[in-house]
């Protein structure tokens, strides 16, 4: 018998979720059924379509409070509830400490952390209020697991977003379950950047056990379990996508002395 996740007669909104890593984690949900609500502050280029469906996109800057809390009244009133939440908006341009001022940092946390922290608010006066909940997910990333150089408010921000999901799947049990998936290096239209051409990409997977970047397919396949009922017994979890970590830098070091 197979097993399939059908998230048919549901509402989820992807925060960020027009491009890269959102634009996969709301394809994934439009392939199992849900109705999607995408967001940021300017319009994508193109929809986000799967499975002959297409995702709505609503403008909203997640930095400010009262605009969040206008944009999940809107998407309950349009849509007649909100059951999933991901929390997937974020980001960071490589910058040394010594490199940035404090506010330049704090512009960072700002978005990371405190503007999944307004979403998440805003979404469970909505969810509270209605049968059977909801669900929401942050997405953190391997950033806030380990020592980031060029990204350190953007790992401390990561960080403490574990913390506060942890937090909050206590706080709003048994209403509202909360996790966090823990990304590693994502294969996006942006990867060039931080990965160079299609050769660097490739050596940089080679570092990855499973030998390869994830895609963002992988994180919607994922988020599409912690949404759906399969998930039901887990809250204030951290689920690692990351194709097995890093291989210890030890591990090579001895192997160049043989």
């Amino acid at each position: 018998m197979s097993v399939t996740i059908d998230l048919s007669g549901s509402v989820a909104v992807v925060t960020g979720g027009t491009r890269g890593v959102g634009a996969g984690i709301a394809a994934a949900l439009l392939e199992a059924g849900a109705e999607v609500v995408t967001c940021a502050r300017r319009p994508p280029d193109k929809p986000v379509e799967a499975a002959g469906r297409t995702a709505r996109f609503l403008p909203v800057d997640l930095r400010d409070p009262p605009a969040v809390t206008d944009f999940f009244r809107r998407v309950r009133d349009d849509h007649g509830r909100l059951d999933v939440l991901v929390n997937n908006a974020g980001g960071t341009p490589f910058r040394l400490l010594g490199d940035g001022a404090a506010e330049q940092h704090a512009r960072v946390v700002e978005l990371n952390l405190v503007a999944p922290l307004t979403a998440s608010l805003a979404a469970y006066e909505v969810m509270r209020h209605q049968r059977g909940g909801g669900a929401i997910i942050m997405i953190g990333s391997v950033s806030g697991t380990r020592p980031s150089p060029g990204s350190a408010a953007y790992g401390a921000a990561k960080a403490g977003l574990g913390n506060l999901a942890r937090s909050m799947a206590v706080e709003w049990a048994p209403l509202v379950r909360v996790n966090t998936l823990v990304p590693g290096m994502v294969r996006t239209e942006l990867s060039h950047l931080h990965y160079g051409d299609e050769d660097g990409i490739a050596a940089v997977g080679r570092t990855v056990p499973l030998g390869r970047l994830a895609e963002p397919a992988d994180l919607g396949d994922a988020c599409v379990f912690l949404a759906s009922d399969r998930a039901a017994y887990i809250s204030g979890a951290e689920l690692l996508v990351h194709g097995g970590g890093e291989r210890p830098a030890f591990l090579d070091a001895a192997t160049a002395n043989h």
